[in-house]
């Protein structure tokens, strides 16, 4: 597979995977479903193997990636799921995954027939709204079969077939944690008791994009979009005053809005999931936009400018807003690495939206204690008898 097919953010995967589906390919979709150890990604990371043998979205770092298009081509000629296990722990020089190439884990991949059993995952995911798709790895001694499936729209706080229709033979006990991780866009293998027997489900959360607004239209904004889209937001640029040909000016938006400071909490839907940076460099619009994205609860409101020019706002603002709301706005805005090309400033500051989207205190990984990426530690509702 290609660099390019490689390094596409999640969102580009999901995307295939709905191109694909309405295709009617014979692809093939495979899914962490648990990591033993250190791995490159955790459950829950995908890759989609069409039939020409090209895959589209990462597993490893690379190492892994052309044996699961082999594996992936048996599993399109079965039309059947296979679940795989990778061990890059052993060192045994008869097994090329114990030669160093990997990350000093287990991995266990579920290679499965791309069906439209899928769909719902992918539509919700599009239309912006969590859902925790379940899929069996092993039914026991149960009527459930390995690759069955159903789903979890917190909405409805109900489990779904891929049909729509209740998912009334599923175990309850799904739903408490199939909420969980659909809300945290996290994945864990569950294991609940059903009828007497033990089943296994994969429980894969996927959470909608969290937005990212950018108000300005300057040249700078480019590398900002650029990066953020590439790292999973869904980027809105807002320009004022009629600017036009954004569009063609920001391709890596997903949306253009034209509106005036002083109408934007009507002409935009601001909650406590959307991000925003403002780079108008216009005091006046700055300080219009902050105001009214404060007022909508925005939890990150990333000013560029120089802190002097802040400090101007500032009396203002503190006769509005408290502490614990001007706590989300970072200005100046980014992480301090260093740089000044435009580049660099973007990557600053999409780096600093990512880790307060992702809860996360910026800082050096080598001063983090315990593994660089979370856990994920849930229970069935019914545990397993």
């Amino acid at each position: 597979m290609t660099q390019r097919n490689w390094s596409v953010p999640e969102t580009e995967v999901v995307q295939r995977i709905r191109d694909r589906l309405d295709a009617g390919g014979t692809d093939v979709l495979a899914t962490i479903v648990d990591v033993d150890g250190n791995a490159y990604r955790r459950p829950g990371a995908k890759m989609l193997l069409d039939e020409g043998g090209a895959g589209v979205g990462s597993i490893t770092a690379g190492c892994l990636e052309d044996e699961l298009v082999k594996v992936g081509a048996r599993v399109r000629e079965r039309g059947r799921p296979e679940l795989v296990t990778y061990d890059l722990m052993e060192d045994d020089d008869e097994d090329v995954w114990g030669l160093g190439v990997g990350c000093n884990g287990v991995i266990e991949v579920l290679l499965e027939p791309l069906s439209e059993t899928y769909r719902p995952a992918v539509e919700a995911f599009s239309a912006g709204r969590d859902v925790g798709v379940l899929t069996v790895l092993d039914g026991g001694d149960s009527t459930f079969e390995q690759g069955d499936r159903a789903y979890y729209h917190p909405e409805r706080d109900a489990l779904r077939t891929p049909d729509g229709d209740d998912a009334a033979d599923w175990p309850a006990g799904l739903a408490g944690p199939a909420g969980e991780l659909a809300a945290d866009g996290k994945a864990d293998t569950v294991t609940v008791d059903h009828d007497g027997t033990e089943i296994e489900v994969f429980v894969d959360g996927l959470a909608a994009p969290a937005d990212l607004v950018v108000f300005g239209t300057g040249h700078d904004v480019g590398p900002v979009t650029e990066f953020a889209a590439k790292n999973d937001f869904r980027v809105t640029v807002v320009g004022f005053r009629g600017a036009v040909d954004l569009d063609e000016r920001f391709p890596a938006a997903d949306r253009i809005v034209t509106t005036s400071p002083a109408t934007v909490a009507d002409d935009l839907d601001l909650d406590d999931q959307t991000y925003a940076v403002v780079m108008t460099h216009n005091f006046v619009d700055d300080q219009l936009t902050v105001e009214a994205l404060l007022g909508a609860g925005v939890p990150y409101v990333g000013l560029m400018g120089p802190r002097e020019r802040f400090e101007e706002m500032r009396e203002a603002f503190d006769e509005t807003y408290t502490e614990s709301q001007l706590a989300s706005l970072y200005t100046p805005v980014g992480l301090d690495l260093g740089g000044g090309s435009p580049y660099q400033i973007a990557h600053s500051i999409v780096g600093e939206a990512l880790a307060v989207s992702n809860g996360r205190e910026p800082r050096h990984l080598k001063e983090r204690e315990g593994p660089i990426h979370e856990r994920v530690d849930v229970e069935s509702d019914a545990p397993a008898q």
